[in-house]
């Protein structure tokens, strides 16, 4: 059956027919470049957040450890007792969303740090990465990368302790 239809076919169709695989074959190749470009659109970071109980600071690094950006409380506000505030980390997390985005990153690793021994990071650490995924950033994976000692040289204060 599919051999009396190839026969039936003119001189001119067969020419239409040959030439609509070569329309295929360009829009496939464009394709092929949209999708390469975007993968390129498509760049990770890593986002350092060290978080104490009086200061907020947020380094950006491309995914070998250059430096991107480097945004601290101390920049945002000059008053001393407001840098570890989580409003304050919002206003870092916008500063850090303006130059992400001219650089063209969209996902984030973020790793985050409070004072060696701390159980928690300091107030600013959820509020920048809220603000950030608010911002429209992918956040990949969070991690703590607090340093906890193991042993390690005496404590301050004394045999007693600090006595209050």
């Amino acid at each position: 059956m599919n051999k009396e239809k190839t026969e039936k076919i003119s001189v001119k169709d067969s020419e239409k027919v040959k030439e609509i695989p070569k329309l295929e074959e360009k829009k496939e190749s464009e394709a092929s470049k949209e999708k390469k470009s975007k993968k390129e659109k498509n760049i990770e970071a890593v986002l350092n957040i060290y978080a104490s109980f009086n200061n907020t600071i947020v380094h950006v690094t491309d995914m070998s450890g250059k430096t991107l950006t480097k945004v601290t409380g101390g920049m945002v506000t000059k008053h001393d007792r407001l840098k570890a505030n989580p409003t304050v980390a919002m206003f870092i997390a916008k500063r850090i969303s303006e130059n992400l985005k001219e650089k063209g990153i969209k996902s984030i690793y973020v790793r985050i740090r409070a004072k060696t021994r701390n159980p928690a990071p300091g107030p600013g650490a959820h509020a920048i990465i809220k603000s950030l995924s608010r911002e429209g950033f992918k956040i990949l994976n969070i991690l703590d990368t607090t340093r906890i000692p193991r042993g390690g040289p005496k404590k301050k204060g004394g045999r007693r302790g600090r006595r209050v």
